[in-house]
């Protein structure tokens, strides 16, 4: 990888598929790109459902769902990696500590503790979204609490060193800072065209030789 490459950060952006990119799981595919370093990415799909309906996840983990904003929410189809296990994105929930313990825990790490998840097993991304990965969240859910905005997948994508870089130096991705309102509030069918439209795009205007931005 050069230097060049290895400084690019896509944190907390989308990969929108350019019309060259036909591999069957991210063709007109938008990524949310969680997370991206020297060694490598990983992202969730945001447009491509799957078979299993959002009743039929939390039955499969014995679960009932008493959020009824989610009852007819899509399961999606995340990417091709462990597509057998869920992945929750959603907004940053965050356990608060005293003012004088934050401030003391400042002081010793430099960064602020305060801001814990509360589910077992969370990255946080910055941008103000986290990815949770253990049961807890869902057991939260069906509960009618957890998170008030939810994105539910099986699978992820991921790419290991240089091999997004490559990608992107292919043409095969365009990319545009993240609106989270496309991966909440945007019918799934629509966010291909939302995302394009971030980067004053649209769809027809794309053709197989055209240049990333």
């Amino acid at each position: 990888m050069t230097a060049d490459s290895a400084s690019i950060n896509l944190t907390h952006h989308f990969l929108i598929a350019m019309p060259s990119l036909e591999d069957e799981a991210f063709a007109k595919s938008v990524v949310y790109v969680c997370e991206h370093s020297e060694r490598g990415a990983l992202g969730l799909v945001i447009n491509k459902p799957s078979d299993l309906s959002m009743t039929g996840l939390f039955e499969k983990v014995d679960l009932s769902l008493h959020r009824q904003d989610l009852i007819n929410a899509p399961v999606l189809q995340g990417g091709p990696v462990h597509t057998e296990r869920g992945f929750v994105l959603h907004d940053a929930m965050v356990l608060d500590t005293p003012e004088q313990e934050t401030e003391a825990l400042n002081a010793v790490s430099g960064k602020d503790k305060a801001q814990e998840s509360v589910y077992a097993s969370t990255m946080t991304i910055p941008g103000g979204l986290e990815m949770t990965t253990s049961k807890d969240v869902l057991e939260a859910l069906s509960m009618g609490a957890g998170p008030k905005r939810v994105l539910i997948s099986l699978g992820y994508s991921a790419w290991g060193e240089g091999q997004l870089e490559s990608e992107l130096a292919e043409n095969s991705w365009l990319t545009v800072g993240a609106d989270t309102s496309v991966i909440f509030d945007t019918p799934v069918e629509q966010r291909y065209e939302r995302a394009m439209k971030l980067l004053g795009l649209e769809p027809w205007m794309l053709s197989n030789d055209v240049g990333h931005s």
